[in-house]
């Protein structure tokens, strides 16, 4: 045998062993462990592997259920399934997968062991690294595999809620006035709608600035602007979040106010309004006049309200407020202003 080195000593040399099979066992004929890789160390952290009992550091399943490593060679078994007794502080119970092979000549068995699916959560819970296991081993492969598709999905996740909330942003554009932050017409109709067709009685108030054109024609568009804002201001003021305030076109709003159809409450809301709006406003040292009309309608005034013929009512009602003098509410069911 000259030139050959026996097979023996090549299979028992500790750094082969080591390098190839990290998370191997040598048990020897009375269950105890003789040798053991330097992966478990990490699963078993501060406890001495070699000179344990092979049933003390692992609880062993076979098909049957339960077994002992003499079980599983008696029958014949060569793969098993453990669970290592004791674990780190804070980790998981973590499954391992592994393949025995009885040594004739020694009657010692050869277990080399390996986490199998549960690679992700055993790289986490006992902090490995890719020097931790088999140069062949596919388990950092898995793992980076693993994470990759953590990172796609939670990039994922991230575009959707991005996407969401583009969505909702473009929504609200889309039914807000640019110019004043309130409501747009398209917003107002649809509020009008739904109410009549959900029964809900309510209140709407049209109103339109007197003079504004002349705050145009005097100071220039920026001061109209800075008028319709502080409009906007005062409407806000006057209405709930269950209501609706919209500017539906140059100087005109509308106020939909669920649930007030009391000829009182609407007229009240109507004059601070009025009162609001006359305030004088500075702009660049000049004071700035505007009024305001108003016209009232109310749902209950028909027994089938119809967004259009509610609309038609307080602009009616707003017409007849402006004939009358301006600055003044008019409710549609009362040829009089106020």
């Amino acid at each position: 045998m000259d030139g050959q080195m026996p097979e023996q000593v090549l299979l028992w040399d500790g750094a082969v062993l080591d390098r190839f099979m990290p998370m191997h066992l040598l048990v020897g004929q009375d269950g105890v462990v003789e040798r053991a890789g330097p992966t478990l160390s990490r699963v078993f952290p501060g406890r001495a592997l070699m000179g344990a009992e092979f049933g003390d550091l692992f609880e062993l399943r076979a098909s049957g259920g339960a077994a002992t490593l003499a079980d599983i060679m008696a029958r014949g078994g060569r793969r098993l399934r453990l669970y290592p007794r004791d674990r780190a502080p804070g980790a998981a119970r973590t499954g391992m997968r592994g393949l025995a092979v009885a040594l004739p000549e020694s009657g010692q068995v050869l277990v080399n062991l390996s986490f199998g699916i549960d690679v992700v959560a055993a790289v986490r819970a006992y902090r490995l690294t890719v020097a931790d296991f088999a140069p062949t081993d596919l388990a950092m492969e898995l793992l980076y595999l693993a994470e990759a598709n953590r990172a796609v999905t939670g990039e994922l996740r991230g575009l959707n809620l991005r996407l969401d909330g583009a969505r909702v942003a473009a929504e609200e554009e889309a039914i807000t006035d640019p110019l004043t932050g309130l409501k747009n017409r398209r917003a107002a109709d649809a509020y009008l709608a739904r109410l009549c067709a959900t029964g809900v009685p309510f209140g709407v108030l049209h109103m339109d600035l007197d003079y504004f054109k002349a705050v145009n024609d005097s100071f220039g568009h920026a001061a109209g602007d800075l008028v319709l804002g502080e409009v906007a201001r005062v409407l806000r003021r006057q209405t709930r979040a269950e209501d609706c305030a919209a500017r539906i076109g140059g100087d005109e709003f509308v106020l939909i106010l669920a649930g007030q159809t009391e000829v009182a409450h609407l007229l009240a809301v109507a004059e601070r309004i009025i009162a609001g709006v006359s305030e004088p406003i500075l702009f660049e040292g000049q004071l700035a006049r505007v009024s305001a009309s108003v016209g009232i309608g109310r749902s209950i005034d028909h027994a089938y309200p119809e967004p259009a013929q509610l609309l038609a009512d307080a602009d009616a009602a707003l017409y007849r407020a402006k004939r009358a003098g301006r600055g003044r509410a008019v409710l549609a069911s009362d040829k009089g202003a106020r």
